[in-house]
């Protein structure tokens, strides 16, 4: 979907956006630092394939995957990175990476970290690598109807729970204890 029918479709959805030429941007962290914007606010898009078929992932640009989190609360024992190769196809006037996180018009179901349903505005690549669409979030979840996931995501700077800093310790515990054992020997 090149940015006119991108366009075009926002414009007969009737919403206010805002369309932004910037420096070549390959990441979404990328295009948040050529518009001045916080990573929170931008869109990385992801395409994963998940049970052999292809979906798509939005979440703030700074985030990233928790698979194995994701896979559970996705309830599938298959999930992975889709294969550029094997994706592109979907997007054919689209720049590889530059995928708008409009999969309902990709015909891809689209999960949506929970975080970026609490920002205010969103902007994400407009099919290509040196244009963005900037639209209200609200506006964007209306036409989109992603499946909210509060899980499955890791916020850069999280501190792990407690429970898993317990459950470190005993493993380095047990290392250590088997590598005194293996020593004995």
């Amino acid at each position: 979907m090149p940015v006119q029918q991108l366009k075009e479709y926002l414009d007969q959805a009737g919403v206010e956006y805002m369309c932004l030429s910037h420096p070549t941007a390959f990441t979404a962290q990328q295009l948040a630092h050529h518009v001045k914007i916080a990573g929170d606010r931008v869109v990385k898009t992801v395409i994963i394939e998940l049970d052999g078929k292809m979906a798509m992932l939005v979440m703030p640009a700074t985030w990233r995957i928790h698979w194995d989190r994701l896979g559970q609360i996705l309830d599938t024992d298959f999930i992975d990175l889709a294969d550029e190769q094997e994706f592109q196809h979907h997007f054919p006037d689209c720049e590889v990476g530059a995928m708008p996180p409009f999969g309902n018009l990709f015909g891809m179901s689209v999960y949506c970290a929970e975080a970026l349903t609490r920002q205010p505005e969103l902007a994400f690549a407009a099919g290509t690598h040196t244009e963005s669409i900037h639209m209200k979030t609200d506006d964007f979840l209306n036409l989109v109807r992603p499946i909210v996931l509060e899980q499955g995501f890791v916020r850069p700077g999280a501190r792990r729970p407690a429970w898993l800093k317990g459950r470190a310790r005993r493993a380095e515990s047990l290392t250590d204890s088997h590598a005194a054992n293996l020593a004995g020997f």
